[in-house]
């Protein structure tokens, strides 16, 4: 019996077409992240087209289908997403801590609804991590910036020097009507000040009672503030009124103090009857991440990349510059994919001799083209940080007054 030795198919059955289909592309992504986007779908149509024509597909086959071309032309939008944020991070994190972060799915996207995200916009220049650090210096000077600091009192005993603070403040704490009502606890307090009257300091610096050389300590001479008629910084009033409760603390009060572990002992041995009750100011101890409600810091919020609310970035707003880097990238993964399949036989054997296919070539020269487009877009980006760009101004501003040195300034203008 006659043999048909005619082939059923003289075209292999993965071979990449032309060109792609829109109705195609949402099916075949991995991920889906830009399946809703109708310029994403567009893009990935043209790619197809775009890898048929740059490796020759009109020439040799090329055994990879448009769903792999449709896939690496997402891969290489989450790429170029994933520079970009990055580059982003690096501009605003320090103007970003303590922000309010995001939720995101498994793809990176926000969940829930949020308005424009923050890698698409301009964040006001605040200095932020400078500023907390400040705020952390504050306490520590008596301002007390984002830790409270609280009062209590105690009472004198005749003839006894020294009372330990932290088990008076301790007992007070056991008080619900105090405001530091179990805020004490065993952990150790800060004490801020110690004093056993409040200097009217306004009153006296500012009234009518002679006081001695105080105005502007030049021209003053032995003159109240208020029966002089020049003009005085008021900044300058309020240092001095400082200065002088200071003084009235110390030299005014005949009492002296030191403290040691919180426990203080004062100077001279009190008499019982004047003063009766002294003051103490402190702060109970907290941990770095302790959080009140009435004065929040950002302990919940943003704290360094991973936490910044960066969802992928929209494939509408990737300018022209982007979309030329992501077709580039997305040829390249092809190449890799294409590269992969062929490198499965790396010869095909023929009558008489073999065919050698270019697979491991392919890959190679792929993984070369992704490592040269990265650094190409990296370089670029450090360039563009705000801190170079802000360099640059500098620079440019300082060019030109050396130019405006130069030219001559005429005295009308017609």
């Amino acid at each position: 019996m006659p043999v048909n030795l005619n082939p059923k198919s003289q075209t292999s059955i993965l071979v990449l077409p032309s060109t792609g289909s829109h109705s195609l592309v949402a099916s075949s992504l991995a991920y889906g992240i830009y399946s809703a986007s109708n310029p994403f779908i567009s893009g990935a149509v043209d790619q197809v087209a775009y890898v048929y024509n740059k490796l020759g597909g009109n020439i040799l086959d090329l055994e990879i289908t448009p769903d792999n071309i449709y896939n690496a032309y997402e891969e290489a939008c989450l790429e170029y997403s994933y520079l970009i944020n990055t580059h982003q991070a690096k501009n605003v994190l320090s103007d970003l801590l303590g922000n309010t972060t995001g939720s995101f799915d498994q793809d990176g996207e926000f969940t829930g609804s949020f308005s424009t995200p923050a890698n698409l916009k301009f964040p006001r220049f605040q200095l932020g991590y400078a500023t907390h650090m400040g705020r952390g210096v504050a306490i520590h000077v008596g301002i007390g910036a984002s830790q409270t600091i609280y009062s209590a009192s105690f009472d004198i005993i005749r003839d006894e020097q020294d009372y330990d603070l932290q088990s008076i403040i301790y007992s007070a704490s056991l008080t619900s009507s105090n405001p530091f009502y179990e805020k004490v606890g065993k952990s150790a307090i800060t004490i801020q000040e110690v004093y056993y009257k409040t200097p009217r300091a306004s009153w006296r610096f500012f009234g009518g009672v002679s006081v001695g050389t105080v105005g502007n300590l030049s021209t003053y001479g032995m003159y109240a503030d208020d029966s002089n008629f020049q003009v005085v910084p008021s900044w300058q009033n309020t240092l001095q009124a400082y200065a002088y409760e200071e003084d009235m603390k110390v030299r005014a009060s005949h009492y002296s103090f030191e403290i040691n572990n919180n426990k203080v002992r004062i100077f001279p041995v009190p008499d019982g009857n004047n003063p009766r009750k002294f003051w103490v100011k402190f702060r109970a101890s907290e941990e770095a991440y302790d959080e009140e409600a009435d004065r929040k810091y950002g302990a919940n919020g943003v704290n360094n990349m991973n936490s910044l609310p960066f969802p992928n970035m929209p494939y509408e707003n990737i300018n022209s510059i982007g979309k030329q880097w992501i077709r580039r990238f997305a040829l390249s993964l092809s190449k890799e994919t294409l590269g992969q399949v062929r490198s499965k036989l790396a010869s095909i054997p023929i009558p008489g001799n073999e065919i050698t296919l270019n697979g491991p070539s392919l890959i190679s020269e792929a993984k070369e083209e992704q490592t040269a487009l990265r650094d190409e877009l990296k370089t670029v980006l450090d360039e563009l940080v705000y801190g170079k760009l802000a360099e640059g101004d500098a620079a440019m501003q300082g060019s030109l007054n050396e130019v405006f040195k130069t030219i001559p300034h005429g005295i009308y203008v017609g």
